[in-house]
């Protein structure tokens, strides 16, 4: 099976360094910055000029782009080339609406769509240990589940087309609480001389410890947020939520607390750093 993987950002690059060094066929690669290709081709990918060369070569197609429009405008552009024989995954983060749309769009040249967001971060998707949430049909996830094999450890089928993206965006939601949660005590902890180092340990002893604090004690120690999860791709995950929950008649006041928070880090300039740099949001307030 030939395989296309469109977007190379820094979740996309180390998941598709995964499938060319494990695949036993040809990868081809395209990201309009040539400088991510480049890095590709030098592990064994073949470089494309464009989304539609790699998906015309391909028989499975992968994208891993930032934003709805984005997905949107790659299926626009692939679609003269699908038909019967392909299969798109699109493993972004993305409007789970939209994804339905686009997912009908790809279904009509005979081509098969799935959407297969990611969780974690960077170190994960560089270990090949991501979890990936389906959706899509069940004949479609037994295809593509050796290729997403290559890039995750945990892989689940939520449902038909759009229910992978539902589950990530509540995985990130609740994610986002959890973060608002450990940042706010912190900053107490703090403000009565505890750092944050002995904060961990000591939360870890009772019920509170959490995924988010041991992953990301020494981040906030050493005040370096360097970006494994950028706070800008979070701020797009936790307004995903709140329109979705707005659509579904749900009430989040817990989530609207989180978003208020990456609200203001965008206007603070802090939208390309770790999304853990939240905390000096929280700190100063």
């Amino acid at each position: 099976m030939k395989i296309a993987f469109i977007g190379l950002g820094i979740m996309g690059e180390a998941m598709c360094r995964n499938i060319v060094q494990k695949h036993d066929d040809a990868v081809y690669v395209f990201d309009f910055v040539k400088e991510k290709v480049d890095l590709l081709v030098k592990d064994g990918a073949v470089a494309c000029t464009s989304g539609r060369e790699a998906a015309e070569k391909a028989d499975m197609i992968i994208t891993m782009v930032p934003k709805s429009e984005h997905s949107r405008s790659v299926v626009e552009e692939v679609l003269p080339v699908l038909n019967e024989t392909k299969i798109y995954v699109d493993m972004s983060t993305i409007d789970p609406g939209v994804s339905v749309e686009l997912s009908e769009l790809v279904k009509k040249t005979g081509a098969e769509f799935l959407d297969a967001p990611v969780v974690k971060s960077r170190p994960a998707a560089e270990a090949g240990k991501l979890g990936i949430y389906v959706g899509g049909s069940e004949e479609g996830y037994r295809r593509i589940l050796p290729i997403l094999s290559y890039m995750g450890e945990n892989i689940i089928r939520m449902g038909d087309n759009g229910r992978g993206l539902i589950m990530k965006i509540c995985h990130n939601a609740l994610v986002s609480q959890i973060q608002n949660g450990v940042n706010e005590t912190a900053s107490l902890a703090a403000k009565n001389g505890i750092d944050i180092l002995t904060f961990a340990e000591a939360i870890s002893y009772g019920g509170g410890q959490n995924f988010y604090l041991d992953s990301k004690k020494n981040v906030i120690a050493g005040e370096d947020y360097t970006t494994a999860f950028s706070i800008a791709n979070m701020h797009k995950d936790v307004h995903i939520c709140l329109n979705l929950a707005e659509q579904c008649g749900v009430k989040m006041p817990g989530e609207e607390n989180a978003a208020s928070v990456y609200d203001e880090a965008m206007e603070k300039g802090f939208g390309g750093e770790d999304f853990s740099a939240t905390i000096k949001v929280v700190r100063n307030r």
